[in-house]
């Protein structure tokens, strides 16, 4: 990831009319007291003229005042950009930095970033740059990282840190992790139903999975990949016993589907799939109402970015959010049986308010 800090990157890409460049710098003009955005159609100034800032604020500060053709001003200022520069920043950052320091790179006070990443984003700064750092140990081990140099290339200070947040991050002991779950037991199970065939795995500490498919063996597959060096385990007395809780389920959406769950996600992710747990069979609710819900109202196309990241299909009831215009939206595993569920958890729930 690319950010503009030395003064000559910044030239190149003033010179090259760089779009990307502008989330990180303006330039000012001396002769004529202008300030630009780095991709601005004007004719460009010579070298020695030029002075560079950080932000809008600052080249203001300083005397400049904004060029009316590109107006860095108004782009700058725009809430979802100015969230965009910042997640940029925390992801480049080679060490933790503070709220303080981020708000005054980007001319903001601390509190308004904070609360435009809550509106945003549904979570702070610091949980942002948490939940990448976790994501990015996940991907330097499935690479064949060494623990060591996926702790530190994912952005921790320090093992006292990593060790202390591995777990909830990994669901497994960091070397286990790398070596494709080896150690680890995944128990699993598959079933024909009425909606394809349907996979549930389970570790010690609850359902991992829980997927729809056309074919059994691609399933299979899927768990295969994610879990490379586990033990699998096909029979197991308690995931039948499960299995049968979900397929109980799928011909009676009234019945209780509360299974243990071993699941990770970010802090968001996981706030919104508490949110899902609390909508009863035969209601729905838009991405906006669910945004609501979980405190973060302007969150909405991240709210339907955590759906759609849910691996446990019916447990954490994803199916149940529409679209704002009331049409069905997708479905990780298929809009035709989102609304194959959404039509039997209707029907029961026009049963029971006419026996009420």
């Amino acid at each position: 990831m690319t950010l503009f800090v030395q003064e000559r990157d910044r030239w190149q890409a003033v010179l090259a009319r760089d779009a990307a460049a502008g989330e990180d710098f303006v330039y000012a003009v001396t002769t004529t007291g202008i300030y630009c955005r780095p991709d601005c159609p004007a004719r460009r100034p010579r070298r020695r003229h030029v002075r560079f800032f950080a932000a809008a604020a600052a080249a203001e500060a300083a005397g400049f005042r904004p060029c009316r053709r590109c107006r860095p001003e108004l782009a700058e200022r725009a809430p979802a950009r100015l969230v965009a520069v910042a997640c940029r920043r925390l992801k480049a950052a080679e060490e933790g930095l503070p709220l303080a320091v981020l708000a005054a790179r980007l001319a903001v006070s601390p509190r308004r970033l904070r609360r435009l990443f809550l509106d945003t984003l549904g979570t702070t700064p610091k949980r942002y740059r948490m939940a990448f750092r976790r994501a990015r140990l996940r991907h330097l081990l499935e690479g064949g990282e060494g623990v060591t140099a996926a702790m530190y290339g994912a952005g921790f200070g320090g093992p006292a840190t990593f060790y202390a947040q591995s777990d909830a991050a990994l669901g497994m002991p960091p070397s286990a992790y790398r070596r494709g779950g080896e150690g680890q037991r995944i128990r699993y199970a598959l079933r024909r139903t009425g909606l394809g065939w349907l996979l549930l795995a389970a570790t010690d500490r609850g359902v991992c999975a829980l997927e729809f498919g056309d074919d059994p063996k691609a399933l299979e597959e899927g768990l295969r990949r994610r879990f490379a060096r586990a033990g699998r385990i096909e029979k197991d007395p308690v995931l039948d016993g499960w299995l049968a809780r979900v397929t109980a389920f799928l011909e009676d959406p009234a019945a209780p589907l509360d299974l243990p769950l071993d699941i990770r996600g970010t802090a968001f992710q996981e706030r919104v799939w508490r949110a899902l747990r609390t909508i009863p069979p035969g209601e729905t609710v838009d991405y906006g109402e669910l945004a609501k819900r979980i405190g973060a109202p302007r969150a909405a196309r991240a709210v339907g970015a955590a759906c759609g990241a849910n691996p446990t299909a019916l447990v954490i009831p994803c199916h149940r959010v529409r679209r704002r215009d009331g049409g069905l939206g997708g479905w990780r595993w298929g809009a035709e049986r989102k609304r194959r569920l959404l039509e039997a958890e209707a029907r029961v729930r026009e049963k029971e308010k006419g026996e009420g």
